[in-house]
């Protein structure tokens, strides 16, 4: 496995990170155990939840049972001992709403507080080494939220801080604030980005870059478009309905044309679009989010795709991107 710092921060942590929004919902407790279990045999060292994770949703069968039972999965593996805690960075959220009562959703100093001792309570642990505003929260002031961080970090319960799907400015909005206060800020953000949803490369990354503000990419083969799909497709061992089947529809050109690419590189679709985010800068860690083991088995080949500047030319080719803001759309 390989490691890097948590932005610019003192943690390593390894270059894929476990997404765990499928434990629950779509992965029973046994298999989420084993693909836990098989996450550290790989080396791998950051697992990242969020207390809302594990409510069914609508149309879909699977065993959630509300928000909160993912965390819930977790912390009975950790509760397994034989070190799976203490060889776990643990990030989860905050924002979500957890009930139907004012208080119990977004980022108050009431909720931050609330919300962080159910999930050290579902988590089976004491402290919480990356907690993340899952969303910005256009009604708190800044000054707030700082304050109940500062309470909970002073009692151990918090380590580091990130977000997540944060516009740049709120990244800029939210690192002055902590400056203000001479505290330690962010250390990492969490946008949807891969090949095909490239927006965060105007503002976002920038900012990031700036702050020293790792990325950690969630999405990263944007809900298996850029997984083989039309492969699997053929092979009639997928088929997508729905918003995903519209999108598929909507940039079939572009994805034939990308696993034609992936073939010639010789490696499978998947491997090079994780691949072509660990090849860019800003990003500490793509989440990948298995439903099965084989699934994280697939993803952590994705850590010897070696791409050259002439491949990493052709995938922009083929899903162009974007150049920092104001240069994309001004002289």
């Amino acid at each position: 496995m390989q490691f890097t710092h948590l932005g610019r921060s003192g943690l390593s942590v390894s270059r894929l990170c476990l997404g765990t929004m499928n434990f629950g919902p779509l992965t029973d407790e046994a298999d989420a155990h084993k693909i836990m279990d098989s996450a550290h045999e790989y080396g791998i060292n950051f697992f990242d939840t969020a207390n809302v994770y594990g409510l069914r949703s609508a149309g879909v069968s699977g065993q959630g049972e509300g928000p909160g039972h993912t965390e819930s999965i977790i912390g009975r593996w950790f509760a397994q001992g034989g070190g799976r805690r203490e060889r776990t960075v643990l990030a989860t959220k905050v924002y979500g709403p957890m009930g139907e009562w004012p208080n119990e959703g977004k980022l108050s100093a009431l909720n931050i507080r609330r919300a962080l001792d159910a999930s050290l309570a579902r988590l089976q642990t004491d402290h919480i080494d990356l907690y993340q505003f899952h969303h910005v929260d256009r009604g708190t002031p800044w000054d707030e939220i700082w304050q109940a961080v500062d309470v909970a970090v002073a009692a151990g319960k918090i380590l580091y801080v990130g977000s997540s799907n944060f516009a740049g400015w709120h990244i800029a909005q939210a690192q002055s604030a902590a400056a203000r206060r001479g505290t330690f800020g962010l250390v990492s953000e969490q946008p949807i980005y891969n090949l095909l949803t490239r927006e965060v490369e105007l503002e976002v990354l920038p900012a990031a870059q700036h702050y020293g503000v790792g990325i950690l990419p969630w999405s990263p083969l944007q809900s298996g478009l850029l997984g083989g799909v039309l492969r699997k497709e053929r092979e009639g061992r997928r088929r997508l309905e729905g918003r995903a089947a519209t999108a598929l529809e909507a940039r079939r050109p572009q994805i034939e044309a990308y696993e034609d690419f992936a073939a010639e590189l010789g490696h499978e679709p998947g491997d090079v679009a994780l691949a072509w985010l660990l090849h860019q800068p800003a990003v500490t860690a793509p989440i990948v989010g298995p439903r099965v083991p084989q699934h994280l088995d697939d993803a952590v080949r994705a850590l010897d795709v070696r791409l050259d500047e002439k491949a990493l030319a052709r995938l922009d080719e083929i899903f162009p991107g974007y150049r920092t803001a104001p240069e994309h759309f001004a002289w």
